[in-house]
């Protein structure tokens, strides 16, 4: 009975080391938590008629958020992330600074990362790096009578807006810290180079550097 005792931890103690924490080529993993999208806006001017200097200001937004990994090889995976849409709203800022909400936006980030994968695949804590190419989806473009009164639109007829949908390059730097053979937490922060230019239906038009700062966290599960 000790004989079988012993084979038994020795082939429970192999098994452990082997599959606890091995993010090993063609490991699938799902994670879920939450995404702060924070907009660096660099914004230009309202195009004519406008005051001089009329320009915005995009706010900040969180949203749940997840996402898949697949480990191509021992350091390489391909990464994309997942959430619902994040809505932003929009305030006017320069010349117009303190007149308020002008509008909001939601947006559907869709990003797909190419990710290298520091340390050995057994490793409890693996930091990583990404490159990324993310298509930017606006949608529910929203005004307010404040964007109204300062572009000539009425009550019966409001001044309307929408947004260009963009491409942008998106670097990342993270870590992924197992837990245990399953569980895993994933941090990662990742800047979205994107530039996108508004349109009003009064005619009028601005172009907007948003560059978001992006911070991800989620628990993992693999597979």
């Amino acid at each position: 009975m000790h004989h079988f005792s012993r084979l038994g931890l020795a082939a429970a103690t192999l098994l452990l080391g082997t599959s606890a924490s091995a993010q090993v080529a063609g490991t699938f993993s799902v994670r879920a938590g939450f995404t702060h999208i924070a907009p660096q806006v660099k914004s230009g001017n309202l195009s004519a008629p406008s005051f001089p200097g009329t320009t915005v200001d995009v706010g900040n937004a969180t949203s749940l958020s997840g996402g898949v990994n697949y480990m191509l090889t021992n350091h390489w995976a391909i990464d994309v992330p997942l959430a619902l849409p994040f809505k932003h709203d929009i305030e006017g800022d320069g010349a117009i600074a303190g007149v308020g909400k002008l509008g909001e936006t939601k947006v559907l980030p869709v990003t797909v990362f190419a990710q290298y994968r520091f340390a050995e695949p057994e490793a409890k804590f693996r930091p990583y790096v990404g490159l990324g190419l993310t298509y930017s989806r606006f949608f529910k473009t929203r005004s307010t009578a404040t964007l109204s009164g300062l572009t000539g639109g009425t009550p019966s007829r409001p001044t309307t807006a929408s947004v260009d949908n963009k491409w942008g390059i998106t670097p990342q730097i993270g870590f992924v810290w197992s837990i245990n053979e399953r569980w895993s937490l994933d941090a990662a922060y990742y800047k979205s180079f994107l530039k996108t230019t508004t349109h009003l239906s009064s005619g009028q038009s601005i172009s907007t550097r948003l560059n978001p700062d992006v911070i991800a966290i989620g628990v993992g599960y693999r597979f």
